[in-house]
């Protein structure tokens, strides 16, 4: 079944305090890289048969009024995941230790 992801992040002028422990705790573990986290929301929403445009705009409207508080969040992104469920991102198995 077709799924739709919303991503919610806190705008940028409320403070994060989950982000500021993660960004504090990653050196620690080793990981170095990184000056600052933000700790959003994402939400996956599953869609019985074809994803119209009718559909996609009531997942935005619901990403605005329901998904999110507009006061002090954002709606980042509303997408559609391709059916076979993969995702454009890091590939997490290869960073798995054996």
């Amino acid at each position: 079944m077709p799924r739709i992801v919303v991503d919610v992040m806190p705008k940028p002028e409320i403070l994060d305090p989950q982000g500021k422990a993660i960004v504090g705790a990653l050196p620690r573990l080793g990981f170095t890289a990184f000056s600052g986290v933000r700790q959003g929301k994402r939400f996956e929403l599953t869609v019985e048969g074809p994803v119209t445009e009718e559909i996609l705009e009531q997942a935005r409207n619901a990403a605005a009024t329901m998904l999110s508080n507009p006061v002090i969040e954002d709606v980042v992104n509303v997408e559609v995941l391709p059916e076979d469920g993969a995702e454009v991102r890091a590939d997490a198995d290869a960073a798995e230790v054996d």
